[in-house]
């Protein structure tokens, strides 16, 4: 696969799929630019390249339909030197896009304004093709969509390649699970088994170090027997469950579930928390974080990995009476001596709550696409481009 620095951008319009999929608020401001500092790199170096950046993007759920609050024009604010274009297709857009020269740039509006983006509609991709003479995907966090700027318009441009970001992140995913520095540590959490099975199968054959945690472990302990009162639990991947635990077995991985775990009778229960042991959860009760004696065992089970990949928060940390558990890891990681890496929005949003984002290697930009890649699945928009 081609990267933008393979390509000659010189005095050409590049059509650059960025993802800024921001947050604005009720006054019409970005308040986390941070998905806007991330495509820059890619921006500036088309400049430098005496190239013209087109770049184009959605932003939240229209459905095809134009709303002001999801208008793209708060994020052009941010790159004050781009020339904002109140419409992505079109012979007006066109005409605009071809008055620019080296120097400038433009940002188009929302792409999901029209109904062809998630529709993957062929003639909606040939209208936004007419916009560039070269195509750069610089969009990680969409690469797992098989939308129209992401997978048709690319088959419309002879030349193509990946932006900065994401060679960036396929950089990382390839030092941390393709060809890792050895031991290789894993912790996985979230709330269900099921959205994570497919990466969970994939991890089963590489990792040296595995640390389950969130809800996942609580069918992990389940399908061992273990009573965990009323915690969520997915029954019916027992079976996988234990077959995953008998593979990391196989390959003597060291696998580590919650020795203990804060305990309530809900999520609502303020208060009312307190330290289980794991296999002595009262029927009444259901886990909501990992315990301290965990936090500790995870701590000493990272040490001697060289490797650490992180998905998935271990308790619901968006509570602070259920949150040391997923900061503790924050900690852990952030104070390893270990390669970094850490995606997922939850994961990524916890790091950031702890001011520790300059203390890990990588964090992915990408929540879905991120786990694509843990799945082993290849990108739809990054097959796209080759």
């Amino acid at each position: 696969m081609k990267t933008i620095r393979d390509l000659n951008l010189k005095d050409k319009r590049i059509l650059v799929r960025c993802d800024f999929n921001v947050p604005i608020n009720e006054k019409g401001e970005v308040t986390d630019d941070t998905r806007i500092k991330e495509c820059l790199p890619t921006i500036e170096y088309i400049k430098e390249q005496g190239g013209i950046p087109i770049l184009i993007s959605h932003l939240g759920s229209p459905k095809g339909q134009k709303k002001s609050e999801l208008s793209l024009a708060p994020v052009a604010k941010k790159i004050p030197w781009l020339k904002f274009i109140g419409d992505c297709v079109g012979e007006t857009v066109i005409n605009q896009v071809r008055s620019l020269k080296p120097g400038d740039g433009a940002l188009l509006e929302n792409l999901r304004f029209h109904p062809g983006e998630e529709q993957n509609d062929p003639n909606f991709a040939r209208q936004l093709s007419l916009l560039g003479e070269v195509y750069i995907n610089d969009a990680f966090a969409t690469s797992h969509r098989k939308h129209a700027s992401m997978v048709e318009v690319p088959k419309l441009f002879a030349e193509k390649a990946a932006g900065l970001l994401i060679e960036k992140e396929l950089t990382f995913y390839h030092k941390a699970l393709v060809d890792p520095k050895k031991p290789l540590g894993v912790v996985i959490g979230g709330s269900k088994v099921s959205t994570k099975l497919d990466a969970l199968k994939q991890i089963q054959s590489r990792a040296d170090t595995v640390i389950i945690g969130g809800a996942m472990a609580n069918t992990f302990l389940a399908a061992q027997g273990i009573q965990i009162g009323r915690s969520l639990v997915e029954r019916d991947l027992f079976p996988i469950a234990l077959e995953i635990l008998a593979n990391l077995a196989r390959r003597d991985a060291k696998v580590y579930l919650p020795v203990d775990l804060i305990v309530a009778p809900s999520l609502g229960s303020k208060g009312l928390s307190r330290v289980a042991n794991s296999q002595e959860i009262p029927a009444e009760l259901m886990a909501l974080d990992v315990g301290p004696a965990s936090n500790i065992l995870f701590k000493n089970a990272l040490e001697r990995c060289e490797t650490i990949v992180w998905n998935g928060p271990l308790g619901a940390f968006e509570l602070e009476e259920f949150s040391k558990g997923t900061f503790s890891m924050v900690e852990t990681l952030a104070s390893s001596h270990a390669l970094t890496v850490a995606g997922g929005g939850d994961t990524d949003a916890a790091i950031h709550q702890m001011e520790l984002a300059h203390k890990f290697d990588f964090i992915s930009t990408g929540g879905g696409a991120f786990m694509y890649l843990l799945e082993g699945k290849v990108l739809p928009a990054i097959a796209a481009l080759t």
